[in-house]
């Protein structure tokens, strides 16, 4: 058996999850007790108005596209998302969406953006739209629905916000749009590398040669963002796009910084899917996210995966 919760293995007899704390005997509301019939169709209990989150998201559309959300081992919740679709047989969407932590709701930033992103790219995609403007029009619609999302003003809290990175993927042309620094990567076997340029203050300061890497890593600034999705930076909300011409067989990796700061280096990502002998995306997807587990698991975890 596995936790319905964070998916870690569990005895038949258990009645919580030694991981994550769920209980393994609870019906209906997990917090009131309340009986499955007063879990309204969006998942609100209608005794108590609690909703139980998304901790662990797994999604397969087929054996060569298939992602995983996962809430690590030190959050309380899971503030990543991820979309995944196969729009036709020569066309595919993936996107994750990490959101930020010190605004509010930052989990519900990262699916409304994720969901709103990939309703738009299908339409687009319909209507026979370029990639790069279809990408443009994708992250406007994620930022609308975000700017919807209810918030209050005050001094500790700011409006809904994350990163965003998106690829369309048609024939052998990804086309890959980004605000923030969730990644994208090649993975190949002799031609690995990271595709997107993290809009980060430690990525600008050592790319101006203001700062070495290392020295960079030890300020507090190092994690922070310099562009995002949100409605409190509408003006900067243009995401940075590549068009990627796919050259051989491999892999198309978009995942959030929970996996990438256990393995920032392309060369480490190749290594550990190699070490996985699985060519099957959700094999190779939740085998990554369980290194970052195992390394870990400081954050949120997001792999999407399509293999060409």
């Amino acid at each position: 058996m596995e936790c319905p919760n964070c998916g870690t293995a569990v005895l038949v007899n258990d009645k919580f999850c030694e991981e994550c704390g769920t209980s393994l005997t609870a019906v209906g509301c997990e917090k009131c007790g309340a009986q499955p019939e007063a879990i309204d169709e969006e998942g609100f209990c209608s005794v108590c108005g609690f909703r139980k989150e998304v901790q662990r998201l797994e999604i397969i559309i087929d054996s060569r596209l298939a992602g995983v959300s996962d809430r690590g081992l030190r959050h309380h919740r899971n503030e990543d998302y991820l979309t995944l679709q196969t729009v036709n047989s020569n066309t595919h969407i993936l996107i994750v969406c990490d959101g930020v932590s010190s605004s509010s709701n930052p989990h519900l930033a990262a699916q409304t953006a994720s969901e709103s992103a990939s309703t738009a790219l299908i339409a687009a995609i319909k209507q026979q739209e370029n990639p790069e403007s279809a990408i443009k029009s994708a992250v406007a619609a994620a930022l609308s629905s975000l700017c919807n999302i209810p918030y209050t003003k005050s001094i500790n809290s700011e409006p809904a916000s994350t990163t965003i990175v998106a690829a369309i993927v048609q024939e052998n042309i990804a086309t890959i749009g980004w605000l923030g620094d969730s990644r994208a990567y090649w993975i190949s076997d002799n031609n690995s590398q990271q595709l997107t340029k993290d809009h980060s203050w430690l990525s600008e300061v050592v790319a101006a040669g203001e700062m070495t890497q290392a020295q960079a890593k030890q300020s507090p600034q190092a994690n922070a963002i310099t562009r995002w999705l949100g409605a409190d930076a509408i003006d900067d909300a243009i995401p940075s796009i590549i068009n990627f011409t796919i050259p051989s067989s491999g892999y198309l990796l978009l995942c959030s910084d929970g996996l990438w700061n256990y393995t920032p280096q392309p060369q480490q990502l190749a290594n550990l899917i190699q070490q996985t002998s699985h060519t099957n995306a959700i094999t190779i997807s939740r085998s990554l996210v369980e290194f970052a587990r195992h390394s870990g698991g400081h954050d949120n975890i997001t792999v999407a995966l399509l293999s060409l």
